[in-house]
């Protein structure tokens, strides 16, 4: 199998995270997830390529669980989360009669629903975008959390037909960001949260497989997406 795959019972499972800094050493006990690089660019390339690898090699994975750190100041600090949507921040074609968010000409909503299967594990919404958000920065975004990646993860899963979990442990946002060690000071214990919360998804998805997402319907396959076999002459 590839990089970062791990079969849980029947469940064949796709780790994605962004930066080796988030890849403390409660997590390196558990899996060696496919690095994508940070923002959504890097997100986007890295997953569709690695997807594109698997499928054409037969290993296509059941589920992507995409795990890392996040941005916010009205969750607890440390604390992981389960996303239980995202929207693309850095999305705004409002001049040409769009609403913010949407992406021009595709049959997208500005907020994607994410599958939130871990009891006992905290949902909050989740805002990507290709900014460090900080201070006032707050203001402008309507969802709990900030990340880099999420949105361009889903979308590239979208295409392949994979659901997406997504995890994340709270970095920073309650004060502004001044150094890079204002993000990495706290990712010890976000790792280490990490780890806890994937040691419950894990027994979920052997208990109960793909049963237990309760995947929403726009995770669904990508019509953009035709696979060789579904080319008809």
């Amino acid at each position: 199998m590839g990089a970062g795959l791990v079969r849980h019972g029947e469940v064949l499972v796709l780790y994605v995270m962004a930066a080796p800094a988030e890849y403390g050493l409660h997590l390196q006990a558990r899996i060696q997830p496919l690095m994508t690089g940070v923002g959504p660019v890097e997100a986007a390339i890295a997953l569709t390529a690695a997807l594109a690898r698997l499928e054409a090699a037969g290993d296509l994975p059941d589920l992507i669980v995409s795990l890392g750190s996040c941005g916010s100041r009205v969750l607890e600090h440390a604390c992981v989360y389960q996303a239980s949507s995202v929207a693309y921040r850095d999305m705004d074609a409002s001049a040409l009669g769009f609403p913010k968010g949407v992406t021009p000409l595709l049959d997208q909503p500005a907020v994607l629903p994410l599958p939130c299967p871990i009891p006992g594990v905290p949902t909050s919404t989740l805002s990507t975008g290709a900014n460090v958000v900080s201070g006032a920065a707050y203001d402008a975004i309507d969802a709990e959390m900030v990340d880099m990646e999420t949105w361009a993860l889903v979308r590239s899963a979208q295409t392949f037909g994979v659901p997406l979990v997504a995890l994340r442990g709270v970095s920073d946002g309650r004060a502004e960001l001044k150094a890079l060690e204002d993000w990495t000071s706290t990712l010890h214990h976000v790792d280490e949260n990490l780890a806890a919360a994937l040691d419950r998804l894990v027994a979920v998805l052997e208990a109960d497989g793909l049963a237990a997402l309760e995947i929403p319907a726009s995770q669904g396959q990508d019509p953009a997406h035709l696979s060789p076999d579904s080319i008809t002459s």
